[in-house]
């Protein structure tokens, strides 16, 4: 997914200043419709971070992301579901176990997600770091963002992104390469 349809997706959720309310309301209504499991996932995520900035970093770039899927894929996205998304939280616990093991080990996970959407990670720290800025008021006052509650949201964001990528179905007639083929 190229990083233009990110960018489209952030440029039509603000586009109109009547619509700005709107559209991330009606986006959410769709992607709870539409990926229910995932909306719930992000839901508890999101309770449990109490912080501002996670949530609103949280429920802005998981729509970004789920509707650049959805305009990228259409009907080619499936449902992810609860075994889904275990799945893929499985994995990212696996995965840094194991790079936790080796201290020499520099690929954290989100540079594994990276490998599949790259565009997308970028993306999503541009945001995150942006938003773990400091932030103040116009009276100057520094509103404090919980880095771990922001962690907790960036950590849900790559399980989105994995889960849907598992999501889209391969192009019609494509075929999967055995383990022959791979060595061959």
């Amino acid at each position: 997914m190229s990083f233009e349809s990110l960018a489209d997706v952030e440029t039509w959720l603000s586009d109109d200043d009547v619509f700005t309310e709107v559209r991330p309301d009606e986006l959410h209504s769709r992607f709870e419709a539409e990926q229910p499991y995932l909306a719930a996932r992000l839901d508890r995520v999101i309770r449990r971070s109490n912080d501002d900035m996670a949530t609103a970093l949280g429920y802005f770039l998981a729509l970004v992301v789920w509707r650049a899927f959805d305009e990228s894929f259409a009907t080619k996205i499936g449902l992810v579901d609860q075994t889904a998304i275990e799945s893929v939280e499985q994995a990212l616990v696996l995965d840094e176990e194991i790079r936790g093991q080796d201290p020499a080990e520099a690929v954290d996970s989100d540079d594994v997600v990276a490998m599949e959407q790259p565009h997308i990670v970028h993306y999503l720290n541009e945001h995150i770091e942006a938003g773990l800025e400091v932030q103040a008021t116009p009276s100057g006052e520094v509103i404090p963002v919980s880095v771990d509650a922001v962690h907790a949201v960036y950590r849900h964001l790559l399980m989105q992104v994995l889960a849907l990528s598992y999501a889209v179905a391969p192009p019609t007639g494509a075929n999967a390469a055995t383990t022959s083929e791979i060595h061959a």
